[in-house]
């Protein structure tokens, strides 16, 4: 049924003198197959609970209500025909690993990593017992059937976090029973807020904060990390955002998902970040997917503006005990008329914390303290060896990650591309190459740019944690003479 050789995909990576790896293909669970794992794991009424679970997109809560109740209970927007259907060849690829594999050539694709559909919502679901099994029987139903196609594809592993024990026990799991090597984590957990839950339970599902495991979280997750690095998994993170922030239109669903997965990722980022996790764990390779990566270059630049402007020596411009109230006295009596004389600066209890400064612990002065920042450089050294990150073939920002001019100290983010095959942001899988290479050929991107961003940064992001990731896939030797510098 594959049509090799024959499309421009094909053609362009005839030309090409390195593979094209794909970090972000989707695949379409089959429903029967999978919920037969579930029951086998969970017992027979474990399939009716994940089907019925509000986290879980099985059936969309919001197509039971009446306009008024979308209104009335600003029920967003939720996702809509989201797989292809008059392209049937290809809805049908996106379930069948065997098709898929057979197809890979006329995407121009060596190699792809896949990740599930709804299995992305089940890592979300409140119920344990729904969440771990689900998590589970996802994570053997793609083990088992990709198996016999490890030399062109390899299934992510959905890893939930809700807490890190049970993070632990699947990323063990995984890796010791099934023999995967690529995970998908969520990338935060929505927690309730305790004095609203203990209150007001019934409003506890609305009035959530979101958990991102490194700042100010419920638990201490450095054991998850360390448990990543010990299996020679690179954590991933590709949670959705849509549902939360501003995107809670309940008429929209391209208000609700343009930037989601922006605004999610850069969440997770931001915590590894500040939490000091790149800083106690340098081994660690994370990757953010799908979100692109002007996010990204808006954040690296921030963290390095905001470190010279308010680090823990800069900041005495700003202590209010340094306040010479004499002059200022002297200054209002000078300047000042009417409403602005010096006599109303005697009255302390009517300045504002905004304008006139916080009284603050010592302790809590250097905000950087977690991840040892001392000087500007340390910042691009805990920021861009450890991130990736996901950008769409159709993306036109990004070789905003490879302009180093747009960013502090001339870094150069490390993009990584991702077909989305089997979603609807590619129309047509027999344009996944065409479609990213046309950022060569409009100009945008250099040959050596495009090496690196399907090439190079996703080699470096799996096997800087797993030498061996690629190890009895056809790109091997590509691998091999890459890490080797030929």
């Amino acid at each position: 049924m594959a049509t090799t050789q024959t499309t421009k995909s094909a053609a362009i990576r005839a030309k090409l003198s390195h593979p094209i790896i794909d970090s972000d293909g989707h695949t379409a669970e089959f429903e029967p197959a999978l919920f037969d794992y579930c029951k086998r794991i969970g017992g027979n009424d474990i399939v009716e609970r994940f089907k019925t679970a509000p986290d879980v997109p099985f059936r969309f809560a919001w197509y039971q209500m009446s306009p008024q109740e979308r209104r009335d209970r600003r029920a967003p927007r939720p996702h809509w025909w989201v797989h292809p259907t008059k392209n049937t060849l290809d809805r049908a690829a996106s379930s069948l690993p065997k098709l898929l594999r057979s197809r890979l050539d006329e995407m121009g694709l060596d190699f792809t990593i896949i990740y599930p559909s709804i299995g992305m919502a089940a890592l979300h679901a409140g119920d344990e017992e729904v969440r771990r099994v689900s998590c589970r029987a996802l994570n053997t139903y793609h083990a088992d059937i990709f198996r016999e196609c490890a030399d062109r594809m390899t299934p992510v592993a959905v890893i939930p976090m809700h807490t890190p024990q049970e993070a632990i026990e699947e990323l063990d799991y995984v890796v010791h029973t099934l023999g995967l090597k690529a995970i998908l984590m969520a990338a935060q957990v929505r927690r309730p807020i305790k004095a609203i839950a203990n209150t007001a339970p019934e409003l506890s599902r609305a009035a959530f904060w979101l958990d991102t495991f490194c700042m100010d979280s419920e638990y201490d997750y450095d054991p998850v990390w360390a448990k990543c690095i010990e299996l020679k998994v690179a954590p991933t993170f590709h949670s959705i955002g849509a549902g939360w922030g501003s995107r809670t239109s309940i008429s929209n669903f391209m208000y609700n998902h343009i930037g989601h997965f922006a605004a999610s990722a850069e969440a997770i980022c931001k915590a590894l970040f500040f939490g000091g996790v790149t800083h106690r764990f340098p081994q660690l390779r994370c990757a953010f997917l799908e979100g692109g990566v002007a996010w990204a270059s808006s954040l690296y630049n921030d963290l390095v503006g905001h470190w010279e402007k308010h680090n823990v020596k800069f900041i005495e411009n700003f202590d209010p005990a340094n306040l010479d109230e004499a002059l200022m006295h002297e200054l209002f009596s000078t300047y000042g008329e009417g409403a602005l004389n010096a006599a109303g600066l005697r009255n302390k209890d009517d300045r504002s914390h905004l304008l006139w400064g916080t009284p603050e612990n010592p302790a809590d002065l250097d905000e950087w303290a977690r991840c040892s920042i001392e000087r500007k450089e340390d910042v691009r050294d805990l920021f861009v060896p450890p991130f990736f990150f996901g950008c769409e073939g159709d993306d036109r920002l990004t070789p905003l990650a490879f302009d180093a001019k747009k960013h502090s100290l001339g870094a150069r983010l490390n993009a990584i591309y991702g077909s989305d095959l089997g979603h609807w942001d590619l129309p047509d899988m027999r344009d996944a190459a065409a479609e990213a290479y046309e950022l060569v050929e409009k100009g945008a991107m250099t040959e050596d740019d495009f090496r690196a961003f399907v090439f190079e940064n996703p080699v470096r992001h799996k096997v800087e944690m797993n030498p061996d990731f690629f190890v009895g896939t056809v790109v091997e030797e590509a691998v091999k003479k890459l890490r080797l510098g030929l």
